[in-house]
């Protein structure tokens, strides 16, 4: 029954996304800073964040919704693919990352073969490094 009735209230309304996530995270940070602190502008910040989470996901403007998300992503998107490139280059065991003195390009190379020559595939330069 209850069921029901929530399935019949959440129809045609937006739900949750990204910036929603985003939104509750920061509402979760906020207040528990907010119990060791008892800053009252923590507590405002942190209810003002979960109030607008819930009028989002509840909204039934989904165009509106649908283009905040995507601008969100958009901003997003720079940060999170330095993020998983950063990841990347700390988890690969196998290979050393170099930038190209006179470009800035990011290269790889295999560990373990002494010093090499590197040849940049953007700008042409060449120098030496350590593997």
């Amino acid at each position: 029954m209850i069921r029901q009735y929530m399935t019949r209230f959440m129809t045609g309304r937006y739900g949750g996304d990204q910036l929603n996530l985003l939104l509750t995270a920061l509402y979760v940070i906020l207040y528990v800073a907010f119990l060791f602190t008892r800053l009252l502008v923590l507590e405002i910040l942190a209810l003002f964040l979960i109030v607008l989470s819930l009028y989002r996901a509840l909204s039934r403007n989904l165009e509106r919704r649908r283009g905040e998300n995507a601008r969100f992503l958009q901003a997003v998107r720079p940060v999170l693919r330095r993020w998983n490139a950063f990841r990347a280059r700390t988890q690969d065991r196998e290979h050393r990352y170099f930038k190209c003195p006179n470009c800035g390009q990011q290269m790889r190379v295999p560990r373990g073969k002494g010093r090499i020559t590197v040849h940049c595939r953007s700008c042409g330069a060449v120098f030496e490094e350590k593997s």
